[in-house]
């Protein structure tokens, strides 16, 4: 759930310095003291990756524990007795069914059914907390605010910052500074106290791994990162390794494999539409764009491009925008997102096709400087997914 990710081939030369006029997070002076390389990205100076490089850095997320500056995001309250309604009234997804310390995964959509950008929420006793992405908050917030502002209250918390602890070894690592945490199971969350201040945790994350994501007053984020860092288990990780991480994760980056011109059905992203939302649920439809989606869903309206995961069978990475043409030559996609997966050891990308090449299975060949580069449709996500369910 990431808008518009820095992305780049290891060894390959990096941006120039980051302008002065851009945002700083809070651990901005823990990124320049760690040495990482900073980016422009969502308004902000970032660290794209530390002294380790990509490959270190996902390999230690893979393996031990790596934590991630995530704080760009952007975190909002829904408040009032109408919010979850009101919310509702945006996305496809049950949200007035959802209990209290569950998380789930949410779309706003377009008046279109296109994507406008894709989210995380957690119902809480007092409100609906709400992360949308960094390059999309500005933009996201004013819709929230137009379209359910007289709903509920939309409350903006620009004054927290978010940190994202994740690997086999970040339960480890964290439970040392707070007891209980462990007991927290993917896509829930709770409130603890560290330190004298408030944290709001949930376990879940975006690499495929086992994981954290803690909002942080600003106050206290550079503290608590650098507590965290000083664990065994942890080390820091840049936006590099974060998106290969997701990548092989076969997850969604926003701005490149799904957008306004992409609706949910054509995104792969189905299992986010729970049964009530649908044709004959309770609640169905109600949503921007729904006519659209539940034609597509139901498939009266047939679908003519989907999301597919795809594994070049040649040792060449296989970059977006690289046309995707049929074995008669024919263009039928493009690809999105795709490199070198450093678990897999294996090209990986993932990207649109017409319907009828949307099969597993099915090869076809990827444009790359003139040259064809066969691949074949593959199931995601690459690497198998590792979250606690207890």
């Amino acid at each position: 759930m990431v808008c518009t990710m820095v992305s780049f081939a290891p060894g390959e030369s990096r941006v120039p310095a980051t302008p002065s006029s851009l945002l700083q997070t809070p651990l901005h002076a823990l990124h320049v003291e760690l040495g990482a390389r900073m980016v422009p990205f969502a308004g902000y100076s970032m660290p794209v990756q530390y002294p380790a490089g990509l490959m270190a850095e996902h390999q230690q997320t893979r393996s031990a524990a790596g934590l991630f500056d995530v704080s760009h995001m952007g975190q909002l309250r829904l408040a009032g007795p109408d919010a979850a309604a009101a919310f509702e009234s945006l996305m496809p997804v049950d949200v007035i069914d959802l209990a209290v310390g569950k998380q789930r995964y949410g779309l706003l959509l377009s008046d279109e059914g296109g994507i406008i950008d894709d989210l995380m929420f957690v119902r809480r006793e007092e409100d609906i907390f709400v992360i949308v992405n960094g390059a999309c908050k500005v933009s996201d917030i004013a819709h929230i605010q137009s379209r359910i502002g007289t709903r509920c209250e939309v409350i903006p918390m620009p004054e927290r910052g978010l940190l994202a602890l994740q690997g086999p070894q970040a339960v480890t690592a964290l439970s040392r500074l707070l007891t209980g945490v462990e007991k927290l199971v993917f896509m829930t969350g709770g409130a603890f106290t560290w330190e004298g201040t408030d944290l709001y945790i949930t376990r879940s994350g975006y690499t495929g791994e086992d994981g954290f994501e803690i909002s942080v007053a600003d106050t206290h984020a550079q503290l608590l990162a650098r507590t965290l860092l000083a664990q065994p288990e942890v080390k820091p990780i840049g936006l590099g390794a974060r998106n290969s991480l997701r990548l092989e994760a076969g997850l969604c980056l926003y701005g490149n494999d799904i957008d306004t011109t992409t609706t949910p059905v054509e995104a792969a992203l189905t299992w986010a539409i729970q049964k009530v939302r649908r044709s004959g649920g309770a609640r169905a439809g109600g949503f921007p764009g729904a006519a659209k989606v539940l034609a597509q869903l139901d498939g009266t309206v047939p679908l003519a491009r989907k999301r597919v995961g795809l594994v070049a069978l040649e040792r060449i990475p296989v970059r977006e925008p690289a046309q995707l043409q049929d074995l008669e030559g024919r263009p039928i996609g493009a690809v999105t997102s795709g490199l070198l997966g450093p678990t897999v050891d294996t090209p990986v990308a993932m990207g649109y096709v017409g319907a009828a090449f949307a099969s597993p299975g099915t090869r076809l060949n990827a444009i790359v400087r003139g040259k064809s580069v066969p691949m074949e449709v593959r199931a995601m996500p690459f690497v198998p997914a590792r979250y606690h369910r207890g």
